[in-house]
């Protein structure tokens, strides 16, 4: 079993729920720990089959064998997904966030993960945009980022996105000391970060996944393909 998984601060509490998580084989939380990367090449892993499932960018995971109802939410803010305004490019690390982006007519550099989280702290100016608020203020929808999905062994992944949905994460203080240190967070600011994200893709969420499809079907904003 391959399970692949993006180095964000967004899954932190996933990883401290995989830990803890009786898994039959022994040699999935090393392989977990080993294929993390960032969410572009994650979909190239899971699109060529790579790797078994992982949390892919929602674009992505239109294309996807078995999609489950566990993804990377935000309703209204969510401070890692930003469009930096003066900026040249995009960021080649994101999928959905440049999608996203387009979807919305913005003009600017896409900054995900960690590096938004920088910028969002640290900017001199306020020179940017959420992108997660932009959806909402035009939908009144959360975003889905990304979702856990699978290639095979659905039901064992079913079972570990359900556990993790239900169980309330509490993040131990060596964990968050840990990954401050890494990140060059405070251990605050982490966890004020993940009061905006959540986990449970429920109906308002389909109905923006949705709503997001037909938008990039109208624009033609092409998704991630397989090739065999």
């Amino acid at each position: 079993m391959r399970f692949g998984k993006i180095a964000y601060l967004n899954l932190l509490p996933f990883d401290v729920f995989i830990k803890a998580y009786p898994l039959p084989l022994s040699g999935f939380k090393t392989f977990l720990h080993l294929r993390k990367t960032y969410p572009a090449k994650l979909n190239r892993d899971f699109l060529f089959r790579r790797i078994d499932a992982g949390f892919i960018s929602s674009i992505a995971s239109l294309r996807a064998p078995h999609a489950l109802d566990c993804g990377i939410v935000a309703c209204q803010e969510v401070r890692s997904v930003l469009v930096v305004y003066q900026l040249p490019s995009t960021d080649k690390e994101s999928a959905t966030s440049n999608a996203l982006a387009q979807v919305l007519n913005l003009r600017g550099r896409v900054l995900i993960g960690d590096k938004a989280l920088r910028h969002y702290y640290h900017a001199p100016c306020p020179n940017f945009d959420d992108l997660a608020t932009l959806w909402w203020t035009k939908t009144h929808l959360p975003f889905v980022f990304g979702r856990f999905c699978a290639n095979k062994h659905r039901d064992l992944y079913e079972r570990i996105a359900r556990a993790f949905k239900n169980k309330k994460i509490k993040i131990p203080h060596y964990v968050l000391q840990k990954r401050a240190l890494e990140s060059g967070f405070s251990r605050a600011q982490i966890l004020d970060y993940l009061k905006y994200i959540s986990y449970n893709i429920r109906p308002k969420e389909h109905q923006s996944l949705k709503r997001f499809a037909r938008v990039l079907l109208f624009k033609s904003i092409k998704t991630p393909k397989r090739f065999f």
